[in-house]
């Protein structure tokens, strides 16, 4: 299969994000959004690295639609732990301003769990990188979730946004992982189930 057969691949994305769609569109695929509605909850003896790649698999396995022979259907699950601890999705001002305080001054990962599917296999992955804030102020915090609101986004901040513009010291690993998606690693494990 050449590249053109590859990019010509649709990708059914189970997912609300817009930052994986745009991403999966700027490294050239079509892109069909389907959403899945599951509880994220997860069993307590799970290890915390696996969490992210436990719900993206989760999230496959309760899509109820056929999958066509040129279409692979791409779930995902983005977590940030610090301390051991998860921080999902804040539910509250207050929630997203704790969230950064733990977050300040501490070297943190960001996971994310992804899941390919098409109608004769699939794989799953996780990508880990490591990402350090800078000591942030309060009034840093402050403006950050007063003026971007990050309600939707692992960990109460994304990366391409000003907190992480001014934040953020250090990044080891793949920078588009933080954004929410592992694209290098997607783009190799789709050409593995596509055996090319």
């Amino acid at each position: 299969m050449s590249l053109s057969d590859l990019l010509s691949i649709k990708i059914i994305l189970a997912s609300k994000s817009p930052r994986r769609k745009q991403l999966l569109e700027q490294m050239g695929f079509d892109v069909v959004v389907e959403p899945i509605d599951i509880k994220e909850s997860f069993p307590e003896s799970i290890a915390v690295d696996e969490v992210a790649e436990f719900l993206a698999v989760k999230k496959s396995e309760n899509y109820n639609k056929s999958i066509e022979g040129n279409s692979v259907l791409v779930t995902a699950d983005t977590i940030v732990v610090v301390d051991n601890f998860i921080l999902g999705k804040p539910k509250s001002v207050e929630e997203a301003k704790g969230f950064l305080r733990l977050l300040s001054s501490k070297t943190h990962k960001v996971i994310t769990g992804c899941c390919l599917k098409t109608n004769k296999t699939i794989k799953h992955f996780s990508q880990i990188s490591n990402v350090k804030f800078k000591a942030l102020s309060e009034d840093e915090i402050e403006y950050y979730v007063k003026l971007f609101k990050p309600f939707d986004k692992a960990g109460a901040y994304g990366i391409q946004e000003w907190i992480g513009i001014i934040g953020i010291e250090c990044l080891q690993g793949d920078y588009y992982n933080v954004v929410g998606f592992p694209c290098n690693k997607f783009f190799e494990v789709l050409k593995e189930i596509l055996e090319i």
